[in-house]
């Protein structure tokens, strides 16, 4: 057997694995998940893909292995990015935060199975049609320039056209209170759960658009982009928990992540003329990320007060 099958069914079987536990877990007494258990539950995520990453470079080498690393770290730190996004559409359909893991639990399962479709998609096209590296390298580029002009609350979730669709096919009972995405009264109801989780989708859906393109710069190798975006996605709920209990913490994480977007843009563009090694790519991923967080911690928010 070839060692990327192996590694192939090494991946479906502790992905299959861990998602039917998490599945199991979420199913069961609804609470909410506290800074400890958040903490805890990121290590446990980070360990798995850290010995996973280990374990592609003893069956398929150091380069790839590299790449892994180079592709979740990416990954992982524009996810940091999208929960604060998260954070928001919880606020406005006043989820309870017992009911919040359910939610992306479920959310991030059908994540998993739209970026499989577009991840394949992607190296598919890039290999059909070269020339739509620099195409997606100018769009990463584009992406991190309107990341740092964003403001925020600039989304509205209640503009979401899927969730207007959704209100002409079935009734939302915005009075539900349980944590059933379904109710049935004359006839079946959708719940703010559920109208939530849709919501969530289309959001990971448009930000697969701008995060499956950074790791297609660093590997256009199925099983690398894929594994490390699946990697980093189910670790999505304790991250989510995390940044939402220590936020204030990270005020310059989206500028360190734009300028993480912009590297990589710039390295899909100029890679027909220069390659960038994988380990420089990792060296510099790693520390602007470690940059921006430490300058979030040292630089503190002036007081109102001070402001005026």
């Amino acid at each position: 057997m070839e060692s990327i099958t192996l590694m192939w069914i090494i991946f479906a079987v502790t992905a299959t694995g861990l998602f039917v536990a998490d599945i199991k877990l979420s199913a069961g007494r609804a609470h909410e998940i506290g800074r400890k258990e958040a903490m805890l539950l990121c290590a446990f995520w980070i360990l798995v893909a850290s010995v996973f990453g280990v374990l592609t470079g003893y069956m398929l080498g150091f380069d790839r292995m590299v790449e892994f690393f180079t592709a979740y770290t990416i990954e992982y730190s524009l996810s940091m990015d999208n929960m604060f996004v998260f954070i928001m559409i919880f606020s406005y359909f006043s989820v309870p935060k017992k009911y919040q893991p359910k939610i992306l639990t479920w959310g991030i399962l059908g994540a998993v199975f739209m970026r499989l479709v577009l991840i394949f998609a992607g190296v598919g096209l890039i290999n059909t049609f070269h020339w739509l590296i620099y195409v997606f390298g100018g769009v990463l580029i584009l992406t991190a320039v309107k990341m740092l002009l964003h403001k925020e609350g600039d989304m509205d979730p209640g503009k979401n056209p899927l969730l207007k669709l959704l209100a002409k096919v079935m009734p939302i009972d915005k009075e539900a209170s349980g944590g059933d995405f379904f109710v049935k009264k004359e006839v079946w109801h959708a719940t703010p759960l559920f109208a939530t989780l849709l919501v969530i989708e289309t959001t990971d859906l448009v930000f697969a658009v701008d995060s499956i393109p950074a790791v297609l710069a660093i590997s256009r190798e199925p099983f690398i982009v894929y594994t490390s975006n699946v990697f980093a996605v189910v670790g999505l709920r304790s991250l989510y928990f995390l940044l939402a209990s220590v936020m204030d913490l990270f005020r310059y994480l989206k500028f360190g992540i734009a300028v993480i977007l912009f590297y990589v843009g710039v390295k899909m563009t100029i890679s027909g003329y220069y390659k960038i090694d994988p380990l420089i790519s990792l060296g510099v991923v790693l520390g602007i990320l470690a940059l921006s967080i430490l300058l979030s911690v040292a630089i503190k928010p002036r007081p109102a007060a001070e402001k005026a």
